[in-house]
């Protein structure tokens, strides 16, 4: 494990941690499951593999506290839920009820996209996080940088092809409404010209390059990633079109007229409030129902710095996959973390 005290942190702002967790096996989630699903569209929304628990989350807090030992503070974020293993009074953790910072009237909620609406509504969260899901890993030491350069969070600005197709895409287009809106692509772009076409992305750029005359903004690339924000960022989307973002609090579950969490990483980009950095370089995304083998060696291996471990309803032999997967973060991280009971 490496020792904290190794790392400067005097040079660097605190930089909290947010992840999100929820346990389905809890019968009181389990009640209000039953009672809104009904409502909702079934789908990729209402999939068990958007809830389920992969039963590695002790590893996550391992993998923080040995490769990112500098994190200033972890929000814990569920719907009141907590692992009985899990030391509640850790002086570098803190447990968030959905009912601290969301809106009652959207509660409960089985809305990712509508947890991470208001983040910056966390009591106590640093003006410098970074958002982690609960399968995203770091699995080799990450520095500050890797999140924050000068400030400013390390990200890329580069265009991706969205056809529109499934929820998903669409709430990617919604973002985009408020960003074209808001901003003025050609301005932005003659601003931070050498931001948006930084030598680091390499191919990446591609589709921004051929896209330079087009008036618009288009949808970003999307790293599966811990994503690094500033608090400031969300305070501002809310301040502009906080009417248009409360109009998600109905939607219990995912839906095709929410915006989602990129809505701030592309106000932040077009803000130039971000340092160029190609995620992608160093970050993996692994769906498991195809490359669950690829995700063990990677871990086995710590190829990447952080890693996406993808849950899908096409696993199959779920149990025995996620039993190798314990093995492999366990041949990295054997050890309890001071997290652990």
């Amino acid at each position: 494990m490496i020792d904290s005290s190794t790392t400067t942190m005097t040079s660097y702002p605190p930089i909290d941690f947010v992840v999100t967790w929820v346990d389905m096996n809890d019968p009181a989630w389990q009640e209000d499951y039953r009672t809104y699903s009904g409502n909702a569209k079934e789908g990729n929304a209402t999939s068990v593999a958007r809830f389920r628990d992969y039963g590695l989350l002790r590893y996550w807090f391992r993998s923080v506290e040995t490769f990112c030992p500098w994190v200033h503070r972890i929000f814990f974020v569920t719907c009141g839920q907590h692992p009985d293993w899990l030391r509640r009074d850790h002086e570098r953790l803190t447990l968030i009820d959905h009912r601290d910072y969301i809106p009652e009237a959207a509660l409960p909620t089985f809305n990712s996209s509508l947890i991470e609406m208001f983040l910056h509504r966390i009591p106590g969260l640093s003006d410098h996080f970074v958002y982690f899901n609960d399968d995203v890993f770091p699995i080799s030491p990450v520095d500050q940088t890797r999140f924050f350069r000068d400030g400013l969070p390390c990200d890329i600005a580069a265009f991706r092809l969205n056809l529109g197709v499934g929820l998903w895409a669409k709430c990617l287009k919604n973002n985009l409404r408020i960003i074209n809106r808001r901003f003025d692509k050609r301005e932005v772009l003659s601003r931070d010209r050498e931001k948006w076409l930084d030598p680091s992305y390499g191919g990446k750029s591609l589709l921004t390059r051929l896209t330079l005359w087009y008036p618009d903004f288009l949808t970003l690339k999307v790293p599966h990633n811990a994503q690094p924000y500033l608090k400031q960022t969300l305070e501002e989307v809310w301040d502009y079109a906080g009417d248009e973002l409360e109009t998600m609090i109905p939607h219990r579950f995912r839906h095709e007229g929410d915006f989602t969490q990129e809505l701030f990483r592309t106000w932040q980009i077009c803000r130039s409030n971000f340092s160029p950095y190609n995620t992608y370089k160093d970050t993996k995304m692994f769906p498991l129902a195809v490359r669950l083998n690829a995700a063990e060696r990677a871990i086995r291996e710590q190829s990447y710095k952080l890693i996406c471990i993808n849950d899908n309803a096409l696993i199959k032999n779920y149990d025995q996959a996620m039993a190798g997967l314990r093995d492999a973060l366990d041949s990295i991280l054997p050890e309890k973390s001071s997290f652990e009971l």
